[in-house]
């Protein structure tokens, strides 16, 4: 506890807040958690954090495998990123978005520097999800046009327009078939739509089928494809060669905006600063969020192209929201992009996972035949569990889980590790500072809870 008024007392506003079984019983009484039935949750009480792990309400020590929600980039309580955000706090804590603010500038400065193309101009949003609904009001404002093409198997956020961009079940209790929203089939080689058997058969006709989508909605209608650089949550499915390539031809060929969506995706996880650099692709639209700023406070954005930029030189942008840019959370960006940059934490996670996390799991693969599928980049990875290896048959179904899918679950925690799961997937996501050991340490948990519940 700190003198926070400079009286010579000690006191702290948060003192009852370090009270574990206190936040439960809080918890249970006024939170409401999302994506959730409220009353069938026991959630787990953290209570601090250090680099890759964190700690429960008992004191029990867990390797963060998750990096949370996939934004700890550079782990948890980064003494950097933390300096900065108290240095802020203690000069200006907060300002408007209308005023011009240094530490939101050089934030914009630092993310413009590692765009791709002429993607120099930066629009802050409070997360992923509001990024996203900006992008497509750009895109409509700017192409004079309302339809918006998504894949399948995608996520895109909890507001209106973004759920109704996701493709996962997600969207189902929120899709009123109104918002201009169209779904399409994304290229997936392993569970492929297109009955294709290598990954260039894939990409040619993951490409025909977008193709004709465009031609049967109109293009004249179509003011955006929106993907994932790297779909993320629907299962870290890397885009086969060409196909991010083929779907920009197409946008230029019909006058529709691309936008990306590197939320998940950039700043570094994918082992490149935004994983579309993997295809040498330009978007016209790129939104960000998560690991921007390693999620110490709430932030997104939009990195806008020239043109799209142009169209509101002289008009009004029709949009805005009161913490656009906050102070605080462009201090944590400042501190982690600095930080990246002075420690190659880019390279750092392109090496970790070609020579660690990769080659890992792909030897957990041959040894567990649960394992059906493996695939990732950087320190963005993914298991596909089945219970048939020659039928595919997912360990659970799509849009939930099961008996078995809970076990794993389980034996890693009891274990000491935090996985991300999402149906029948194990999502390997540690933060991009995670040692080589660390990352040993987790897969050789994930390792024991696979035998233990084969």
């Amino acid at each position: 506890m700190t003198d926070v008024m400079g009286t010579g007392q000690v006191t702290s506003d948060l003192a009852s807040a370090y009270d574990a079984e206190r936040a439960y019983e809080l918890d249970r009484a006024h939170v409401f958690h999302s994506w959730s039935a409220q009353a069938e949750i026991s959630p787990m009480v953290i209570t601090r954090g250090r680099g890759s792990h964190v700690w429960d309400g008992a004191g029990r020590q867990y390797l963060d495998f998750s990096s949370q929600l996939v934004f700890t980039n550079l782990g948890h309580q980064h003494p950097r990123i933390v300096a900065a955000i108290q240095e802020q706090a203690g000069h200006l804590a907060t300002v408007a978005p209308a005023f011009a603010n240094g530490t939101r500038s050089e934030a914009a400065r630092l993310i413009a520097s590692h765009t791709p193309g002429d993607l120099d101009h930066v629009f802050f949003t409070n997360g992923g999800a509001d990024a996203n609904e900006h992008a497509v009001r750009m895109a409509r404002l700017h192409t004079g046009r309302h339809k918006v093409l998504t894949t399948y198997r995608s996520y895109h956020g909890g507001t209106e327009l973004a759920v109704n961009m996701t493709g996962d079940p997600r969207r189902w209790a929120s899709d009123h078939g109104s918002t201009g929203t169209v779904h399409f089939f994304g290229p997936f080689l392993y569970r492929s739509s297109f009955h294709a058997t290598t990954e260039a058969e894939e990409c040619q006709r993951a490409l025909a089928h977008l193709e004709q989508v465009v031609a049967l909605e109109g293009p004249s209608t179509i003011a955006a494809i929106v993907l994932e650089a790297i779909p993320g949550t629907a299962g870290i499915m890397v885009p086969p060669p060409g196909y991010l390539a083929g779907v920009r031809e197409i946008c230029d060929r019909h006058g529709i905006l691309l936008v990306a969506d590197e939320v998940m995706s950039g700043f570094g996880r994918s082992g490149r600063w935004f994983a579309v650099e993997h295809a040498g692709v330009t978007p016209d639209l790129l939104t960000f969020a998560k690991g921007v700023n390693s999620g110490y406070v709430p932030l997104g954005g939009v990195a806008i192209s020239d043109a799209v930029h142009a169209t509101f030189a002289h008009r009004s942008y029709p949009g805005g929201l009161t913490y656009s840019g906050h102070p605080l959370a462009c201090a944590a960006a400042v501190a982690t992009i600095r930080t990246m940059e002075d420690e190659d934490v880019v390279g750092r996670a392109e090496r970790l996972g070609a020579e660690v996390i990769g080659p890992g799991l792909r030897a957990l693969a041959d040894k567990h035949e649960r394992i059906g599928e493996v695939r990732g980049t950087g320190a963005f990875w993914a298991l596909e569990l089945v219970s048939d290896r020659a039928t595919r048959e997912p360990l659970a179904p799509y849009g939930g889980s099961s008996p078995e899918m809970a076990a794993i679950v389980k034996g890693c925690q009891e274990r000491g590790m935090l996985p991300f799961v999402n149906f029948n997937r194990i999502h390997v996501v540690p933060p991009l500072t995670t040692t080589d050991e660390e990352a040993r340490e987790g897969l050789a948990v994930l390792d024991e809870a696979l035998s233990a519940t084969a």
